[in-house]
């Protein structure tokens, strides 16, 4: 039986925060999509829920919000990448 991206997330969160390196809330796409426009950098400063990017799909806009307040600390996706479920776009320190 294969885990689901989202078993797969916790599971990677509970190995990183038993080996003293969870430092960040990543965030995950939700589904498979290409990366239209990213409306944050590294360094900016966001609230729960704030925009960070949006993936399109199918000609369908999908917003990506922050889960969490914080600092984004890494974006690990371009504008015209292509991304598949799960996939890490960003991290944010809180």
């Amino acid at each position: 039986m294969l885990a689901s991206p989202a078993q797969l997330w916790v599971v990677t969160r509970l190995v990183r925060a038993g080996a003293g390196m969870l430092s960040g809330v990543d965030v995950l796409a939700e589904i498979a999509a290409n990366v239209w426009k990213i409306r944050v950098e590294v360094g900016a400063v966001v609230e729960e829920g704030d925009e960070l990017m949006i993936l399109e799909s199918m000609k369908m806009e999908i917003p990506v919000e922050a889960q969490t307040a914080g600092t984004v600390s890494e974006l690990r996706v371009a504008e015209k990448d292509q991304v598949q479920e799960g996939d890490v776009l960003a991290v944010i320190d809180p």
